[in-house]
């Protein structure tokens, strides 16, 4: 069999510029950009549509996440490629970590170490990811996360330390 005798699928993806929500990025808090983003104001970065996330909720040093997988997720055993979930707990521990950063101070991870726990298979529910600040600091967060499936099993758990950029002197 060769490929042009394989049946297909195909996914659609559309996102806004990130040039839109960048902007905003020097005047508002980082509790306050992801607040825009859950309320419609600000349009999600193109990484959401790729993978399928949405942000549910965010409160300070804390941020929920869902994510569907689906077919262009899976590796080649049939499950979601563990990068989906990396991505995810990467997401949503830096979110959470931008929530507590003032306006003009972004963020870049030092490490991140992710945990694998359950094979995770592709769903029709929304998998929950949640990210939350362990130690806030001028130079350095430390946070957490984890990818739930729909009955709160973890999936899969990761450790971050983020490196505190502060811009607003440049």
């Amino acid at each position: 069999m060769t490929d042009e005798a394989w049946p297909t699928d195909t996914a659609t993806l559309e996102w806004a510029d990130p040039a839109i929500g960048l902007a905003s990025l020097p005047e508002l808090s980082g509790f306050d950009f992801l607040t825009g983003m859950l309320e419609g104001r600000i349009p999600p970065p193109p990484i959401a549509s790729t993978m399928a996330l949405q942000l549910v909720s965010v409160g300070e040093g804390t941020v929920d996440f869902e994510v569907t997988p689906h077919a262009r997720h899976l590796n080649p055993l049939g499950m979601v490629h563990g990068g989906l979930a990396c991505t995810v707990l990467d997401t949503v521990v830096g979110c959470a970590g931008h929530t507590t950063l003032p306006a003009g101070v972004g963020y870049t991870s030092i490490d991140l170490q992710v945990s694998y726990l359950r094979p995770i298979m592709p769903t029709i529910e929304p998998l929950r990811a949640v990210g939350r600040v362990v130690k806030g600091g001028r130079r350095v967060i430390f946070t957490e996360g984890e990818l739930l499936d729909p009955a709160g099993n973890a999936l899969a758990t990761a450790t971050s330390s983020l490196l505190v950029i502060d811009r607003r002197g440049n």
